[in-house]
């Protein structure tokens, strides 16, 4: 992750501190990947949903991404966990990639840890944003 600002809308990262919390009595908690989301949602612009900018992946966003080494297009689904479905592209927000998208907008590149190393990955577009259509919660 990086110090570039990123967006998540109050009743996500309401949602997301609940599940963090929730997590702490369960074996996930010694999970670096919860210690990501935490240190992620520390450094978020937290904002209105009906603030939020249409072009940001929250949670149940659908973005077409690009990885910028190989071209690579990938479309996913920011779940949470009990959602998660990779077959149908439904990334859970504490698997690496879905910490790592969290609240980048279109045309912003972050990074994701691989066993193969760092890809860099780029916002492509928001095919769907809840928040866009209406969906506040």
């Amino acid at each position: 992750m990086t110090d570039h600002i990123i967006y998540v809308s109050a009743s996500d990262a309401e949602k997301l501190r609940e599940l963090i919390r929730e997590a702490q009595s369960t074996d996930y908690r010694r999970s670096e990947y919860l210690k990501m989301l935490a240190q992620e949602l520390s450094r978020a612009n937290i904002v209105d949903p009906r603030e939020i900018p249409s072009d940001v992946i929250t949670m149940n966003s659908t973005a077409s991404l690009v990885d910028m080494e190989t071209g690579e297009e990938m479309t996913l689904t920011l779940v949470f966990p009990e959602d998660a479905d990779p077959l149908e592209g439904k990334i859970s927000v504490l698997a690496p990639i879905g910490t790592a998208m969290l609240g980048y907008r279109v045309n912003d590149i972050f990074e994701w840890d691989t066993p193969d190393g760092k890809r860099k990955i780029r916002v492509d577009k928001v095919l769907f944003q809840p928040e866009a259509s209406g969906d506040f919660q």
